[in-house]
């Protein structure tokens, strides 16, 4: 039996703190199981990728756990922060890391170069590189020059799932992430009030827990500008619930300063709900096009409020972008990469490290 032992960080199962890396590696490991993988998960306590020692001591013992020789897939969340607990196991260990997004891409100000010196020393060493999206994969070539070959790709799958209705006014505006600084709901909230005359209510679903202080702070923006009652803040959402909020959303609406691929905008799609992002990393990938080259929605520059307040207004005004951006999206719903082919390339990949 082919066999890998999978390092993530502890609790990706809260339903209190969705993320897409924490879903990317709950449908890893289940479609390398249901395709006769042995799978054994060692779940890392600690607040990753800024863990404390305790955190550290608890990767260390985990990693010294596994029998030589293992194929190890390591969640970039952890890998990319523990060349301490990694490095000098990578002559026993054929060790796979799976980064969502590099630490080296935006660190925090002040820690640019300790942050991507670590990085470096983990995916110098090894065995092979996952990441999940091409954009991606450029940027690790621009930030590390590792070697032909190194980094491969493995783009998130999504579900199928049923058309959402939409409604004639397209008013029904929906945002699902986190309510953290690189999602951007500051943005978000400025960009809306441009356009208070029009019809709009806009659901942010993510958690407001993640970073408390902004999200309290963008909870009183909207309030200041007179949101309160068009925007609500529900919290984070999973399973049937966050089904129900894209079944009755009109338009998707992302306005990050930062996201490696965006799978909540290939979820969004996968329900032919069009889609306005900002055009950072691998967005455009995900959005993707129609058959005939239209775009299933519309990409601005990320930290603009006038330009994402513009395309807004486009969108609420013309009858005739909806329909066109809303036919894009259903064709691009049928060219949607499926959970198992995602399963299947790691597979692949995984295998060939073991050789």
């Amino acid at each position: 039996m082919t066999r890998v032992h999978v390092v993530v960080p502890e609790g990706i199962d809260d339903p209190a703190r969705p993320s897409g890396g924490n879903v990317y590696d709950r449908r890893i490991c289940r479609g390398l199981a249901e395709r006769g993988w042995e799978v054994h998960e060692h779940g890392v306590p600690g607040a990753w990728p800024r863990a404390d020692a305790t955190g550290h001591a608890a990767l260390r013992r985990a990693v010294r756990r596994i029998p030589d020789g293992a194929v190890v897939l390591l969640d970039g969340l952890v890998a990319s922060a523990a060349p301490e607990a990694l490095v000098p196991e990578a002559h026993r260990l054929r060790q796979v890391a799976l980064v969502h997004m590099p630490l080296g891409h935006r660190p925090p100000a002040g820690e640019s170069g300790a942050v991507r010196a670590r990085e470096r020393d983990v995916l110098e060493a090894a065995t092979a590189v996952v990441t999940t999206s091409g954009w991606a994969r450029r940027r690790l070539d621009e930030l590390y020059a590792l070697p032909p070959g190194r980094v491969h790709v493995a783009e998130p799958g999504v579900d199928t799932a049923a058309l959402a209705p939409g409604s004639p006014a397209g008013d029904a505006l929906l945002c699902v992430a986190a309510v953290i600084p690189d999602k951007g709901h500051d943005v978000l909230l400025e960009a809306l009030a441009t356009v208070t005359e029009l019809s709009w209510h806009c659901t942010c679903l993510g958690s407001v827990d993640r970073d408390p202080v902004f999200a309290g702070g963008v909870r009183r923006r909207a309030r200041d500008l007179g949101l309160d009652g068009r925007v609500r803040f529900p919290g984070p959402r999973t399973g049937p619930e966050l089904h129900r909020g894209y079944a009755s959303a009109d338009l998707l609406v992302l306005a990050s300063h930062a996201e490696t691929y965006g799978m909540v905008v290939t979820e969004a799609l996968a329900r032919g709900v069009p889609v306005l992002a900002t055009d950072v990393g691998g967005v455009a990938e995900a959005l993707g096009e129609g058959r005939d080259g239209t775009r299933p929605g519309m990409l601005v520059a990320p930290g603009d409020p006038a330009a994402l307040g513009a395309a807004l207004r486009a969108w609420l005004r013309d009858a005739g972008l909806r329909e066109r951006l809303r036919r894009a999206a259903r064709e691009r719903r049928a060219s949607l990469r499926p959970w198992p082919v995602t399963a299947s390339v790691l597979a692949g990949l995984l295998a060939g490290a073991q050789r």
